[in-house]
């Protein structure tokens, strides 16, 4: 592991151009708050939270156990998926509606939202999360149309992505690749038979005969203390079968993928079989949010490991081929300690953010990271049609 070298502490005064925010501020827009990541740093939940489940909805593939043996000398190409991935924002999902008419919380959410705000201090990128106050209930969504589906390329890392519009290694571009990286990677390694782990509830997105990806949702409740009752839909994307006598594991499958070793100064095909710590200590460094909020999923989710595949460019100049170099399971609580994450931090964090919302009277409101700043702004804004039809800046 390279010494136990800890990655994580990132400034956010890098020599860095200016960022676009994630939405235009309008003048009309009332500023209600700011929260510092410096204070938010501090911030410590004073007791153990545990979740409940509440229902499970999908399927899930084995993972193949043969990918366990791929390295650089037996890599594997990366192959085209066609299958239906759902990013339902927590408004629009028919079991979280159906919870909240049961009153079964009172804050509701979707972990990619949660996962946002536990691991906001490691954030540099502008980002913005819709709160909707309705009578005493918080409803936590995303904008339609936006980023914030998208995973970030080297967000934390020193240097800045290349400023070309057109180029392979602009920022959007680096993000498209990578969360199509990341999805092919997810259905390869599974098993492709007939035996999956069936949820006692179908898939509530998917259409009859719809080839859908392996997911199952899981609809968990926390209770965080002064009357806050959160509920949240939370993914799991394969299941590790175990020997006999033991519980199979939950997994997330995530894919690590190098562009350019002149970039991260580590090349994965001379490295990655025999210092497999160094490389994986420098996308700590690079995307130390990323894996953040990957590491907040698990949590969330319940998984038992995340399952990391290395994947890289077959040629450095082509975005569209890729191979899997390797792979690696890590569990989510020994993530949290190499990222120097506190996990008691992340449900301080998410707490005192919600704590905010819920003093509010009814109405909408913008919570949104300044993307030049390590600030937190909120803001009560107009009809939140206007807000899906703004453009989104990030997303050029």
């Amino acid at each position: 592991w390279g010494g136990n070298r800890r990655w994580g502490g990132h400034q956010q005064d890098f020599n860095r151009k200016p960022r676009d925010p994630s939405i235009d501020v309008k003048p009309e827009w009332r500023l209600v708050s700011e929260m510092e990541f410096s204070d938010l740093k501090k911030l410590a939940s004073d007791n153990k939270i545990d979740a409940s489940d509440l229902m499970e909805c999908g399927a899930l593939e084995y993972y193949d156990r043969s990918y366990d043996r791929v390295d650089t000398k037996n890599e594997k190409p990366l192959e085209r998926v066609e299958r239906t991935f759902f990013k339902v924002t927590t408004s629009d999902d028919p079991i979280i509606r159906d919870l909240a008419s049961q009153d079964k919380g009172n804050v509701f959410a979707i972990d990619s939202i949660l996962s946002v705000l536990m691991a906001c201090p490691k954030s540099v990128n502008g980002w913005d999360i819709v709160i909707q106050k309705v009578g005493s209930k918080l409803f936590l969504d995303k904008r339609d149309g936006t980023s914030f589906d998208y995973l970030t390329v080297n967000e934390t890392a020193n240097s800045d992505p290349t400023d070309e519009k057109d180029s392979i290694n602009s920022a959007t571009a680096l993000s498209h690749e990578a969360t199509s990286v990341n999805q092919k990677y997810s259905q390869q390694v599974l098993t492709k038979g007939e035996k999956k782990y069936t949820c006692a509830n179908p898939n509530p997105f998917a259409s009859p005969g719809e080839n859908v990806a392996s997911c199952a949702y899981r609809y968990r409740r926390w209770d965080l203390g002064d009357g806050i009752v959160l509920v949240s839909r939370c993914e799991i994307d394969a299941i590790l079968e175990e020997p006999k006598g033991k519980k199979d594991q939950f997994l997330l499958i995530k894919a690590l993928n190098e562009i350019d070793p002149k970039h991260t100064g580590i090349d994965w095909r001379q490295k990655l079989d025999s210092q497999r710590g160094a490389v994986l200590a420098m996308e700590l460094k690079n995307n130390s949010n990323k894996l953040a909020k990957w590491t907040a999923q698990a949590l969330l989710s319940g998984a038992d490991a995340i399952q990391f595949g290395y994947v890289s460019r077959l040629n450095v100049k082509d975005a569209n081929n890729h191979v899997i170099m390797g792979t690696q399971f890590y569990k989510p609580y020994e993530l949290a300690q190499q990222l120097n994450i506190r996990l008691n931090n992340m449900w301080g964090v998410l707490k005192h953010i919600i704590q905010q919302c819920m003093e509010l009277p009814e109405g909408k409101y913008i919570l949104m990271k300044d993307p030049n700043k390590p600030t937190l702004r909120l803001f009560e804004v107009g009809a939140l049609e206007e807000l899906n039809d703004d453009h989104d800046k990030s997303d050029k």
